[in-house]
């Protein structure tokens, strides 16, 4: 889909517009501004500017977007004409132009869920499923709503936990900027105070010593081998081996395991609850509900689970004894099972899955800030003892 500028007139009124179109070429172009009651006078194709290309969608511009969207579907305006509102009131070029190419493809008479299904990059399965469902069942306002609720609140968990790192962040930029500190201005005082009294240095402030001399030289060699390690391990993450890993990592690293397993299982029972509430299969909800945990392992557990569904098992009981399934999820489903409420105590499990998850983080944030405080005090004696202790020692020589 290619991007084109125009000039064009109103049919009627001889108004001059100017704007922006999305469309597969010129023609096609034309052809929707005709359609709109325009009588196109300058149709260009746009090129792709550098900032343009910087701009991406992030959550907050996919939230707006969902939220205005729902409003004027709600209110009962065509969809054409609430995706042309949408436009205008978009400020982001990237969600703009994608918004753009929806209503296009609208035009042409192809299926909103067809429309948005093209931008996979922008909008998860979660959110083309539910737009599917909320088409088909004529209850598309209602699907945006739980969309965007699901994405702020989706928003509002990781916030939590990328607040939970900040303190751990600073105290670990604190420490490495102490360690220079001393390393490369402290170290060399005491060095040279030796050397002009002729005195041999304590074997640790020696290899204080050999280290600053390290930075001192070699800093660019440093430079190139942390650079090295940190693309290696980039490029090594994008690898199936590297994406299980990273995914064995989160569910079994000490102290947060615990809280990434609530986290996934928040986003599982979640996303259950509002598929099914739509009508949504429960095979295609599990499917989409493991995949949007974005964690392969915990995916593979709930495609062995899909397999027991298939082969006629209940969903509770295929979700039993799974190593990182928590027990209160199928415990729950099978409340579900027995009152034909499923969506709803699954919600009620992701309620509880959220508040403890909520209550997790503020535990591990007071339990990381003394830890720092005790890395922090341990680098710095070292250093203090490495570099006083021999001052001391020279004093009592001296004296």
């Amino acid at each position: 889909m290619k991007r084109f500028s125009y000039k064009a007139k109103e049919q009627g009124t001889g108004k001059v517009i100017k704007g922006t179109i999305q469309a597969e070429n010129e023609n096609v172009a034309g052809k929707l501004l005709v359609d709109r009651g325009y009588v196109p006078d300058m149709i260009r194709e746009e090129g792709t500017s550098f900032g343009e290309k910087l701009n991406r969608v992030t959550a907050k511009d996919r939230i707006n977007f969902t939220r205005q969207f729902a409003t004027l579907v709600g209110a009962g305006l065509p969809i054409a004409q609430s995706l042309r509102t949408v436009i205008e009131q978009t400020s982001n070029k990237a969600m703009k132009a994608v918004v753009e190419e929806i209503l296009a493809d609208v035009e042409a008479g192809h299926t909103l869920g067809d429309s948005f299904g093209k931008h996979k990059d922008v909008f998860s399965n979660v959110y083309l499923s539910l737009i599917k469902a909320g088409e088909v069942s004529g209850t598309l306002d209602e699907s945006l709503k739980r969309i965007a609720t699901q994405e702020e609140k989706d928003a509002k968990m990781m916030g939590s936990i990328k607040g939970a790192m900040v303190m751990p962040i600073i105290t670990l930029a604190v420490i490495f900027v102490v360690f220079l500190y001393m390393m490369l201005a402290v170290v060399p005082q005491v060095e040279g105070l030796y050397q002009d009294l002729g005195q041999t240095l304590p074997p640790f402030t020696l290899f204080l010593v050999a280290l600053k001399d390290f930075i001192l030289n070699f800093w660019w060699l440093a430079l190139i081998i942390l650079a090295g390690l940190v693309v290696g391990f980039l490029q090594y993450r994008k690898t199936e081996p590297g994406i299980r890993m990273a995914a064995k990592v989160k569910l079994n690293v000490p102290m947060f395991n615990g809280l990434f397993r609530m986290l996934y299982m928040a986003r599982f029972t979640r996303i259950s609850q509002i598929l099914l509430s739509t009508g949504v299969a429960v095979l295609d909800t599990m499917n989409i509900a493991g995949e949007a945990t974005n964690n392969v392992i915990v995916y593979d557990e709930v495609k062995d689970a899909m397999e027991k569904v298939q082969a006629g098992k209940a969903m509770s009981e295929s979700l039993k004894d799974k190593e990182y399934i928590l027990p209160l999820v199928h415990q729950m489903a099978a409340i579900g099972e027995q009152s034909g409420k499923m969506d709803e105590m699954l919600g009620k499990a992701a309620q509880v899955f959220e508040d403890e998850l909520d209550e997790k983080v503020q535990a591990i944030s007071s339990a990381i800030e003394p830890v720092m405080m005790i890395l922090l005090a341990i680098l710095a004696g070292g250093l203090v003892g490495g570099i006083l202790f021999p001052i001391y020692a020279l004093v009592n020589e001296i004296a």
